[in-house]
């Protein structure tokens, strides 16, 4: 599944499938104990060659359940097995109690401690299921230095230990991905749990790709334990998404893979239908003064290379010569200073870009007055799409109220962390808390009443109705070379000129099919990457998913 389910969301629909009669809670813990072995053995092949030596963690809820079945089926294949417990194991829930007592009767264990650990045989493999899904709180300090003399022991070969956690790497908020600290406890010191590979069950997690999530999880399998079909997934990229449920944009559905004449292919304008230049959309970018409009030039040849039909460039008439030594196709209109935005948008016009390097003041104040005050004309159906990034949304820093009053339903902003905390500033990263980003997006577009997209490798877009998705450029999509400058005002011009037609899909999908076609760009380019790579490299791409 593709659905991110949070640690309360989860419990409840475990908690549904054992009150129907469906599964007990003793065969959840060990289908996950089986998957997590399944998984490490399909990882790490060697390690089913023959029985090794297994150092388990457990932990005082069902997660450490899932260890004691992880433990007892690895000493049932022959392996030799260490196992440590953090908490009292009379105070086990009945499940892992169970378990634990199934484990005692072919092996010991040992209590959960830096010295315990820093004595034992060198394992093989090392299974963290001390704490799962559900921790919100720093780890406890016994435990924090358990974890510590691990790093520490002077085990032989010990890089080539390996390290598997059983839901998420102890410590980590599976909500929001972070990692909570207590630093008066640690004098400051930042302790961070990391594994190699991560097996969670039914969903992934918010916070597997939130935040740290990707740093601390390694690799993230998710194993099936027989859920399905108790609990299907709700929604399909390209359809309005589930207002309680985040989804992750991978072409995947209920298991199977989407092919991509399907998603995006079936949504890009140019891939489904011929037409006049018209019936792919008309945007217009507005850019910059002298030395100041690479950044609208970025969105309008990213727009344009998306599919839109026609794409306009708007610039101060001083301007006017700079852009046009740099631009062919894209069409070049002066606005004087005091000129509406009438003189050179008529209703033709389908998606505005308005923002990158246009300058923070009143002007630009005036020019998205203007362009959110647009609606639909005698030639279109519904209102133009309006991209608002950059220099737009900081020219509402002092007064977010008066932009968002403005906003209407085919409005996307498109800020950047800092941005978003002048917009937002009781929803900044620096005030969550627990809030998750994904929440927080939520919130935010909830008040601006329009589609709300957040940067970052862990991109959220969020509509005021509470739907919501996530786009990690992690794992296998990581994608470090984009952090350059002037990728966010591609991806800008992206959502523009995607959803620039008139039989454009709703915004949300349309910004979702953005966010994964600009790393896909990245990837496909690879190392050395510059902004202006990116609508370049779109052609390629799209010869690749066989548009």
């Amino acid at each position: 599944m593709t659905e991110l389910l949070t640690s309360g969301q989860m419990r409840a629909v475990e908690q549904a499938a054992m009150d129907s009669g469906a599964v007990t809670g003793l065969e959840l813990m060990e289908r996950a104990g089986q998957g997590v072995i399944d998984a490490a053995f399909s990882h790490w092949p060697e390690l089913a060659q023959a029985a090794h030596r297994a150092l388990v963690l457990c932990g005082p809820g069902n997660n450490g359940g899932d260890g004691f079945v992880i433990a007892r089926l690895l000493n049932e294949a022959g392996w030799e097995v260490d196992l440590f417990l953090y908490g009292d194991a009379d105070k086990l829930p009945p499940d892992a109690k169970a378990n634990h007592q199934r484990w005692t009767a072919m092996g010991g264990v040992m209590e959960l401690t830096a010295e315990n650990l820093q004595a034992a045989v060198r394992p093989d493999l090392i299974v963290d299921a001390v704490f799962g899904t559900g921790l919100t709180r720093p780890l406890p300090s016994v435990v924090q230095q358990a974890f510590a003399a691990l790093g520490r022991n002077k085990w032989k070969g010990r890089t080539s230990i390996r390290r598997i956690a059983v839901d998420c790497p102890s410590g980590l908020n599976l909500d929001t991905g972070m990692v909570p600290q207590d630093l008066e406890r640690t004098g400051g010191v930042i302790s961070t749990n990391l594994t190699q590979l991560t097996v969670t069950f039914h969903t992934p997690k918010p916070g597997h790709y939130l935040g740290a999530g990707p740093l601390v999880c390694g690799a993230v399998v998710i194993a099936d334990i027989g859920l399905g079909p108790s609990d299907p997934e709700r929604s399909m990229l390209g359809q309005p998404p589930d207002d309680s449920r985040a989804r992750l944009v991978t072409p995947v559905f209920a298991g199977s893979k989407l092919p991509p004449r399907i998603w995006p292919g079936s949504f890009v304008s140019k891939s489904r239908r011929n037409g006049h230049k018209f019936d792919h959309g008309h945007v217009m970018v507005f850019a910059g003064g002298v030395g100041r409009g690479g950044a609208g030039r970025l969105a309008a040849r990213a727009a344009l290379r998306a599919g839109a039909g026609v794409v306009t460039l708007v610039c101060p008439p001083s301007a006017l010569i700079e852009n046009a030594c740099q631009l062919d196709a894209i069409m070049l209109r002066p606005l004087p200073k005091d000129a509406p935005l009438d003189s050179v948008a008529d209703d033709r016009v389908t998606a505005f870009c308005i923002g990158p390097g246009l300058g923070v003041n009143d002007r630009t104040r005036d020019l998205v007055a203007q362009v959110l005050a647009r609606r639909g004309g005698t030639r279109a159906w519904r209102d133009p799409v309006v991209v608002l990034d950059a220099d737009a949304l900081g020219s509402f820093a002092g007064d977010p109220a008066a932009l968002f009053d403005q906003c209407h339903p085919r409005t996307i902003l498109t800020p950047h962390e800092g941005e978003f905390a002048r917009l937002f500033p009781d929803l900044a990263l620096s005030q969550r808390g627990d809030l998750s980003k994904i929440d927080a997006a939520r919130q935010a577009a909830a008040r601006a009443g329009c589609t709300v997209l957040l940067k970052g490798p862990d991109t959220v877009i969020a509509t005021p109705e509470g739907g919501a998705s996530l786009h990690a450029a992690a794992y296998d999509r990581n994608a470090p070379w984009l952090a350059t400058a002037g990728a966010g005002d591609v991806l800008a011009g992206l959502i523009a000129g995607l959803a620039a037609p008139d039989t454009s899909a709703d915004l949300i999908t349309m910004a979702e099919i953005a966010a994964y076609l600009h790393v896909e760009c990245a990837a496909s380019f690879g190392p050395g990457l510059i902004a202006e790579d990116l609508p370049e490299e779109l052609p390629k791409v799209f010869r690749a998913m066989g548009l």
